[in-house]
């Protein structure tokens, strides 16, 4: 794939992370990017991950070999309507969106079939924008392909090998049935983040002491709220019969747990987290796909200035590469109190093993 030229209509936190592992694991491609906001473009163009800023989308996608689509999913329906005058047929197509059935739609009406291919990598952040997205976000995280009918195999094996290239799983499924999944796993499961953070929101004192106090467990289901409010209004609509569906039963399992604390009903309500604990604990608990093994270490320390930077300097003068570190201000599930997240095992154990020696009191999940 060396010297392939790579479009991009749209550069947020996963169009721009895809196009930072693109420009690392393959330097000699060629990227083109347009966004409505000229700044993100030219700060791509600054940090040598484009080549090309476009303010237009225009003749230069002409010469693409892939154009991926990454905005909001409404959007990029309307931006592929607008890619059409300019494209080639040897470019393949493809978005990033999290709801497929509505662009799968919109390929068909404009007879792209043979050339479109639905993407859906399995990864991302609460934080949104270019600045934020990273390379890394996409390593092992399960990318999904939607093909068509008309999708030709030979097409499909090279984008593959692209996502296997950029560090992501590549895993192919029919697109209905992608939509039912992540309506399941992602959608859903947003709009509860989202309906817990407002009834403390409706419900808290008028000295908001609950959120003052809302600690690790809260904060862990909830962290999801702080993604794009646009992107779910357009994720809730373009999929809202999945997401309905779904949430209908949902609503009818709270039910269900709600009838059995009102009657105190001990037997149901063991089995009622028994059951959710022994199936969650049976997800595979690898360093690939959308759930992930995590690489933590907890280290107790001093509450006193310049600790934290003290261990961080300790690691980073040892070369261990620091994923994520904070402290942990509510120990309400947690031993330590600083958290400090490495990028895979062989860190980790490193870090283990330096942090004693130096005399730390660490705490780990294994």
């Amino acid at each position: 794939m060396n010297g392939d030229i790579y479009g991009f209509v749209g550069l947020g936190l996963i169009g721009g992370s895809i196009a930072r592992a693109i420009r690392k694991n393959e330097p000699d491609s060629v990227i083109i990017a347009y966004t409505p906001h000229r700044e993100t473009v030219d700060t791509a163009h600054a940090e040598g991950i484009v080549d090309e800023p476009l303010y237009e989308i225009g003749e230069a996608f002409n010469k693409c070999d892939y154009i991926f689509l990454c905005a909001p999913v409404e959007i990029n329906n309307e931006n592929l309507e607008k890619l059409v005058p300019y494209l080639s047929e040897k470019t393949t197509i493809t978005d990033i969106g999290s709801v497929k059935n509505s662009i799968h739609e919109v390929v068909k009406r404009l007879g792209l079939e043979d050339r479109f291919i639905g993407g859906h990598p399995m990864a991302g952040t609460e934080r949104i924008g270019f600045n934020n997205s990273k390379s890394e976000i996409l390593k092992n995280a399960y990318y999904i392909l939607t093909k068509t009918d008309s999708t030709r195999e030979d097409r499909l094996a090279r984008y593959y090998d692209l996502v296997r290239m950029i560090g992501a799983i590549p895993l192919v499924v029919p697109y209905a049935q992608h939509d039912y999944i992540t309506a399941a796993i992602s959608h859903v499961p947003h709009v509860i983040s989202a309906s817990l953070v407002n009834l403390v929101h409706d419900n808290d004192s008028e000295d908001e002491l609950m959120k003052t106090i809302a600690a690790g467990g809260f904060k862990d289901i909830t962290r999801i709220s702080s993604s794009s409010p646009v992107m779910w209004q357009q994720i809730c609509m373009t999929n809202s019969d999945n997401v309905s569906e779904l949430l209908g039963k949902y609503i009818d399992s709270l039910y269900d747990i709600k009838l059995a604390i009102d009657e105190h009903d001990k037997d149901k309500l063991m089995e009622f987290f028994s059951s959710a604990r022994s199936y969650r604990e049976s997800f595979i608990e690898t360093s690939s796909g959308p759930i992930r093994t995590s690489f933590v270490v907890r280290v107790e320390i001093d509450d006193q200035p310049g600790r934290l930077a003290k261990v961080a300097t300790l690691l980073s003068d040892n070369d261990i590469n620091i994923k994520n570190i904070g402290i942990v201000h509510n120990r309400e599930y947690e031993r330590g109190t600083l958290r400090i997240e490495l990028h895979d095992r062989a860190g980790l154990d490193r870090a283990i093993e330096l942090l004693r020696d130096n005399e730390y009191n660490i705490y780990t999940n294994h």
